[in-house]
């Protein structure tokens, strides 16, 4: 077997053992979190407190926290949704009525999470406390996307390293023009 047969074998257990596994409770949970996630509004309403309540140190892991949203979304919105045109996984895989109201775009990769992890990534350096609150919703959105069977675990893995990439050149673009400037 190649390995990408064992990728899509793989992501097939996951997300058919994910979407049956959760109780009622746990699963609406991740579908409100998801919901507050939803054009990143969760993370827009967190810079704001982040931004009111932080301080300058607030201040400033709230703007790292939008501009590495922005580039993941970009990134992963804008330019690999539409090079990648994967079909999200089959409806007989998921044995919930939540299938019907899944996005037609591509499923790869996973936007939702490129957005929660960027923010979260990009906010933890300036200010740990609120990078570790932040994580609780980020890991909920990443199960929410595979449970709700709006994505494959392979699209949520790719979609924690656009964030992670997001988050880390955000993080060293100032350092780096500075340093090409002088």
């Amino acid at each position: 077997m190649g390995l990408l047969a064992e990728l899509g074998e793989a992501d097939r257990r996951l997300t058919q053992r994910v979407a049956a596994w959760t109780s009622p409770s746990v699963h609406g949970t991740l579908s409100a979190v998801e919901e507050m996630a939803e054009g990143t509004k969760l993370w827009c309403g967190v810079a704001a407190m982040m931004a009111w309540r932080g301080g300058r140190r607030g201040r400033t892991a709230a703007a790292a926290g939008l501009a590495a949203v922005a580039v993941a979304q970009v990134a992963s919105n804008g330019v690999c949704k539409r090079l990648a045109d994967r079909p999200r996984p089959p409806r007989e895989w998921i044995p919930h009525d939540e299938v019907e109201d899944r996005p037609e775009s591509s499923s790869f990769p996973s936007g939702h999470t490129s957005a929660a992890v960027a923010f979260t990534a990009a906010v933890a350096p300036t200010w740990p406390s609120a990078g570790a609150l932040c994580a609780v919703p980020t890991a909920m959105v990443a199960v929410e996307r595979v449970q709700s069977g709006a994505h494959y675990p392979s699209d949520v893995a790719t979609g924690a390293a656009i964030g992670l990439a997001a988050a880390w050149l955000v993080r060293s673009t100032p350092r780096l023009v500075l340093r090409y400037w002088r």
